[in-house]
C-alpha cells in the first residue's frame, strides 16, 4: 500500500499530517506558496505555486500524477478538484466537502437551509451599504467573517455601530482569493466553545473524539483542552448534527466541526474538513490516536478499531508579535524543566504580529484537573519567547 500524496498547504497542521503519512509508508509532496514551509521541511518533495492560480495548480496535478490531493487550507482553486476527481484522483474529503467549506455561505447555507441545523441568525453583505443593513437587522453585538479566509483573519465582534466601517474594512481587506463579500452573524452567549473531531470512513461508522473545549481571539485559537464539561444531551446533538454535515459533504477524512454550548443547547458553527487547529491537543496524547493519525488511516482507507481517551490535557499557542526575517526562540529549557510537559515549534521561516510559531502541551491522569491544566499550559507558553 504506498500512494503518492500532493499536500496543498504545508503549515503546522499539514507538517503533522505528513509524518503521520510517512509512518505509514506514503510519499508526500508539499506545495505552498512559499519556501521553507514547515511541512516542506519534513516531506519527501515540495513545490511553490500560487494555489490561487488555476493554472499553476492544474500543472503541479500533471507534473506529479498523485493518488491523492489532500488540502491543509481554503485559499486553493477548489473548483478545480472536481476535474482532478473524473481524473481518479482521490480529493480529500471530496471535492464537494472542499469547495463548500472554502466558502462560508455555502456551508452555512447547506447546514442553516438544507439540514436544518441550529446556527446563529446571519445575513450576507457584498457593500458597505448592505453590511449596515445586516447589522441594523441583528442588532449589536454581532460577528463580522469574511466569506472565505483562514486562521480567523478579518473576524471580529462589532459592538458598537460607531465601528461599522473599522469591521467592514477589516474583513475584506482580509479576504483571501476573489470572494469580497462579508457574513454577519448574530451573537451567540455561549459558555462554551468546543470542537468535535469527526472521522468518516470508507468501510466503516462516523466515529467522534471526546470533545474539545477552546478559546478563540481575533477569530484564532489561543488555547484548548480536551476533555472538556459537557452534558450527555449537547454530546448526543452535537455528534448528530456533525454526522448530518459531514454526510452531506461527503468524502473520508478527519473533520474539526465547531458547536457554541448555550443554556439553549447546542450551535452549529463552522466546519473544516480537515485536522483542526485546536486539534493540536491531541499531540499530547489525549487519545490513542492523534488527530493527524485519524485522519491519514481515513483517507487511507484504513481500519480504527476504535478512538479512546486516555490523558488530560492542554494547549495553549505560541505567538510572534511583529515581523521579522530573522528572530530567535528562547526559553524551552525553562518550558521543559515542568513535568508532563511538550513543545513544539513550528519551523516558520519567518514571523509576523500574531503569528502561531509553536504550541505548549500539558498532560495529566484522564480525571485530573482540566482547569490546572490548563493554567499550566498558558504558563508553559509564557516561558518561551520570539525575540
Amino acid at each position: 500500500m504506498h500512494k503518492k500524496i500532493l499536500l496543498l498547504g504545508s503549515g503546522e497542521l499539514g507538517k503533522e499530517v505528513v509524518i503521520a503519512l510517512q509512518r505509514l509508508g506514503q510519499t508526500i509532496i508539499a506545495v505552498d506558496s512559499y519556501a521553507g514551509a514547515p511541512a516542506m521541511q519534513v516531506a519527501d518533495g515540495h513545490e511553490v505555486i500560487d494555489m490561487l492560480n488555476g493554472n499553476e495548480l492544474d500543472a503541479i496535478v500533471a507534473k506529479h500524477n498523485p493518488d491523492l490531493i489532500v488540502p491543509e487550507i481554503e485559499a486553493i482553486r477548489t473548483e478545480r478538484f472536481y476535474d482532478y476527481e473524473k481524473q481518479n484522483i482521490q480529493v480529500v474529503p471530496s471535492a464537494r466537502a472542499a469547495n463548500f467549506t472554502m466558502n462560508r455561505k455555502l456551508i452555512r447555507d447547506l447546514a442553516s437551509k438544507e439540514l436544518g441545523l441550529r446556527t446563529a441568525k446571519y445575513f450576507y453583505a457584498t457593500t458597505f451599504e448592505e453590511f449596515e443593513k445586516a447589522v441594523n437587522e441583528i442588532g449589536t453585538p454581532c460577528v463580522v467573517k469574511p466569506l472565505m479566509s483562514s486562521s480567523g483573519k478579518g473576524q471580529s465582534v462589532l459592538k458598537n455601530e460607531g465601528d461599522k466601517k473599522i469591521a467592514w474594512d477589516y474583513a475584506i481587506n482580509n479576504s483571501r482569493g476573489d470572494i469580497q463579500e462579508v457574513i454577519i452573524e448574530e451573537f451567540i452567549a455561549f459558555h462554551t466553545e468546543i470542537t468535535l473531531l469527526t472521522v468518516t470512513q470508507k468501510n466503516g461508522p462516523t466515529l467522534f473524539c471526546p470533545p474539545i473545549g477552546h478559546r478563540q481571539e481575533r477569530g484564532d485559537y489561543q488555547e484548548s483542552w480536551q476533555p472538556v464539561a459537557i452534558s450527555e444531551k449537547d454530546y448526543t446533538d452535537a455528534c448528530e448534527m456533525a454526522e448530518k454535515v459531514t454526510t452531506a459533504l461527503t468524502g473520508a477524512g478527519l473533520w474539526g466541526v465547531e458547536f457554541f454550548l448555550t443554556e439553549k443547547g447546542v450551535y452549529f458553527s463552522e466546519l473544516s474538513p480537515r485536522p483542526h487547529d485546536t486539534g493540536m491537543v491531541t499531540l499530547a496524547g489525549t487519545q490513542n490516536l492523534s488527530e493527524f493519525e485519524l485522519h491519514a488511516r481515513a483517507i487511507l482507507g484504513l481500519p480504527i478499531p476504535e478512538i479512546k481517551l486516555e490523558r488530560a490535557a492542554a494547549s495553549a499557542v505560541i505567538l510572534a508579535n511583529r515581523t521579522a526575517d530573522d528572530f530567535t526562540i528562547t526559553g524551552i529549557e525553562k518550558a521543559l524543566e515542568q513535568k508532563n510537559t511538550e513543545i513544539r515549534i513550528f519551523g516558520k521561516p519567518s514571523t509576523r504580529s500574531f503569528r502561531r510559531m509553536g504550541v505548549a502541551l500539558v498532560y495529566d491522569e484522564v480525571n485530573a484537573d482540566i482547569e490546572g491544566i490548563r493554567k499550566k499550559a498558558l504558563h508553559t507558553a509564557s516561558l518561551i519567547h520570539i525575540e
